[in-house]
């Protein structure tokens, strides 16, 4: 048997592994270990559920067995947070084997990562860091993400970031920065509604402008979160992409907009601080699932109409 029989026979076998469940049209939540009792017990738990890649790159222990139960019976989207696509120094190998490793373990019906960098040379930051968009970044990002897509051998979805400062150096719209990127890498998006929102008010231009220009044919998947309000050492407004509470009702309605553009989208509720208990979480993902269930209805009307 030849090396790519092998490989063909190998995937074969990985496909058997857990079912293809779909996302399309599903809103679904973060996954958290103390809300597996609930969702076992639970006769309708939801779409999908999130989990970040780097709380399972261990061999094996409790947080896989949860996630393996949970992955039989629902799909699971994977998504990453330290690989520091955004970054000028190489992807880290040993980092980027874990998570390959991930993909072929689950076999995610999304995997994702985020437009920011993480590492300086042997240091590894608890932050998601802006970058700046110039030509060299471009180039940068896109041979991350190639690197990346061909390791794993599948497209990812590339998340907008939440900023709190700006580069004076940037050249680029961070909307055409995106447009770029995923003409280039082929690689798809995820719009978090979110982020445009915490960072249209710190850096106060438009969110509906933004949205307007945003690529969102490239879009697949969609981020809803909650946000906590500070000031800065002037004394405005700043907000922060805290994943701590439940969405805001500005998050809704933009979240409404970009549904009433692109069609129904898998959507997750990001949960990350203050966790609460599991129904507060199923009715944030419930409430996104019936802005996408409209859609739905309102489109097989017009499809029904037509005919």
């Amino acid at each position: 048997m030849t090396a790519d029989h092998k490989r063909v026979a190998m995937q074969a076998a990985q496909a058997l592994r857990f079912p293809a469940h779909s996302v399309a049209g599903r809103a679904g939540a973060s996954f958290k270990h103390q809300h597996l009792g609930a969702i076992l017990a639970d006769p309708a738990p939801g779409g999908f559920f999130e989990v970040h890649a780097e709380n399972y790159m261990g061999a094996g222990g409790a947080p896989h067995r949860a996630l393996e139960t949970v992955r039989r019976d629902w799909p699971v989207s994977l998504h990453g947070v330290c690989l520091s696509i955004g970054g000028p120094q190489p992807l880290d190998r040993a980092h980027l084997a874990r998570f390959k490793a991930l993909v072929a373990r689950y076999e995610p019906a999304l995997v994702s990562e985020h437009l920011a960098w993480s590492t300086h040379g042997a240091t590894f930051f608890n932050d998601l860091l802006p970058l700046p968009y110039t030509a060299a970044t471009l180039d940068g990002v896109c041979a991350h993400i190639d690197e990346l897509q061909e390791a794993i051998r599948r497209p990812i979805l590339l998340e907008n970031p939440s900023t709190y400062v700006a580069f004076s150096d940037s050249a680029i719209a961070e909307t055409d920065f995106i447009r770029c990127v995923a003409r280039r890498t082929g690689c798809g998006l995820l719009l978090d509604v979110n982020n445009v929102f915490v960072s249209a008010t710190n850096h106060g231009f438009s969110a509906l402008d933004y949205l307007a220009d945003f690529p969102l044919e490239h879009v697949g998947e969609i981020h809803l979160a909650g946000h906590a309000a500070q000031s800065d050492d002037e004394g405005d407004l700043l907000l922060i992409d805290s994943h701590d509470g439940p969405v805001a009702d500005a998050v809704w309605t933009l979240f409404e907009i970009v549904i009433d553009r692109c069609g129904p989208m898998p959507t997750l509720i990001e949960w990350d601080g203050s966790i609460p208990d599991w129904p507060i979480l199923k009715a944030q993902a419930a409430a996104a699932q019936a802005i996408l269930d409209r859609r739905a209805e309102f489109d097989a009307e017009g499809r029904h109409h037509a005919a």
